[in-house]
């Protein structure tokens, strides 16, 4: 076992607020309950109970300041859900490098970074002032946690030894937590997307208008109504069916292929998806079914 006394104080000195874990475990000490309000950075204190056992390091990321990215890593029966099942991802790690190129951002590596025991990463950064951040689970990509107020991490120098993984904790980029970007800041923030009560025919009027065919409006109407009805998890895998089945009408000469963007994309807006996540599939759908041209019947 560590030196976990060390590990503790060395956490503390960075101002964060620790309290001991369970010896191997992630859990707090039984009774523990009210780890926030008693974690601690007092020197005394920390020595006082490490010395009492190897306790492993909580670290309580409200009082500490802290907003932690946990990007896991699936356990072996594990497989991305439909939105996510796509080349290149297979863990947090890629979720979060998606999420960047979409953003046109650069991977926020450069702040402090600790391995998990399981192969996973922590990325601790700095609370926004101002913004009240909680925990989340899967809000910004599969396989992505945060931690925040109401949370805490396993600090570095823990070891975890339960049924599903044995490891340590250990720190990869000893720096100084940098500030959490701000576009990461504002999808933590914004509205979760909800059930949506839009109906097909409120956005053929927004987005068609008289410029359309009788034909192509019931066949907008139906590929829209397809990408409303989809159930979270399986949004974008319909969009892409959609968009090849209107493909398929562009290519024939049945629908235009700005209008039939115009409405795939005011869907998936109102179901929730991401602008830049949306444009992809919209794209690359409208293209593969314009290789495979689909005529209204005689």
């Amino acid at each position: 076992m560590h030196d976990l006394t060390r590990y503790a104080l060395a956490a503390a000195a960075r101002g964060w607020h620790v309290f001991p874990l369970t010896p191997y475990d992630k859990r707090p000490l039984p009774g523990f309950t009210a780890w926030e309000q008693h974690a601690t950075t007092d020197t005394a204190l920390i020595r006082h109970m490490w010395a009492r056992a190897p306790f492993n390091i909580g670290i309580a990321c409200g009082p500490s300041g802290l907003v932690v990215l946990d990007l896991d890593v699936p356990k072996p029966d594990e497989h991305p859900p439909p939105d996510w099942s796509r080349p290149g991802i297979n863990d947090g790690a890629d979720v979060l490098a998606s999420l960047c190129e979409q953003a046109g951002q650069p991977l926020p590596l450069e702040t402090f970074t600790v391995r998990t025991r399981r192969g996973g990463t922590h990325l601790y950064f700095t609370t926004p002032a101002d913004t009240d951040l909680r925990n989340t689970a899967g809000r910004l990509g599969w396989k992505i946690d945060t931690r925040a107020h109401g949370g805490y991490v396993v600090g570095p120098g823990s070891v975890v030894d339960l049924s599903d993984g044995t490891g340590s904790y250990d720190v990869l980029h000893d720096a100084t937590p940098i500030p959490l970007p701000h576009w990461l800041v504002r999808r933590l923030t914004q509205p979760a997307p909800g059930p949506t009560s839009t109906s097909a025919g409120a956005l053929l009027a927004t987005s068609v208008g008289d410029h359309a065919t009788g034909y192509a409006i019931a066949a907008l109407r139906g590929e829209i109504d397809r990408v409303l009805d989809a159930e979270p998890g399986t949004r974008n895998n319909t969009l892409n069916t959609a968009a090849f089945a209107l493909g398929q009408l562009t290519a024939g000469g049945l629908v235009p292929r700005d209008l039939a963007e115009a409405c795939l994309r005011t869907a998936a807006h109102a179901v929730g998806l991401s602008p830049r996540e949306a444009f992809s599939t919209i794209r690359s759908g409208l293209d593969a079914g314009q290789r495979h041209p689909r005529r209204a019947a005689a």
